[in-house]
């Protein structure tokens, strides 16, 4: 079975964005290879390093946002 990688990166970027603190950052928990895509497509800042959280971009705020609701609200 061949994935979707775009819908799967928009649904770690809602999910993600629940553990939003301090403005922009959100609690690493995804994949590696996720957080590299949505570098990668200028969503968050760069991941590598030893902090346990990541900082979303005001691209990356605003697609978290829109993702929560498009894949996750109730009708």
């Amino acid at each position: 079975m061949e994935l979707d990688t775009d819908k799967l990166d928009a649904a770690a970027l809602a999910i993600l964005s629940l553990t939003l603190h301090d403005g922009r950052r959100v609690w690493k928990g995804v994949d590696w290879a996720i957080t590299d895509r949505l570098f990668e497509k200028g969503l968050i800042e760069n991941p590598s390093g030893r902090a346990k959280s990541l900082v979303l971009t005001e691209a990356g705020l605003a697609e978290a946002q829109a993702a929560l609701a498009r894949l996750f609200s109730k009708s």
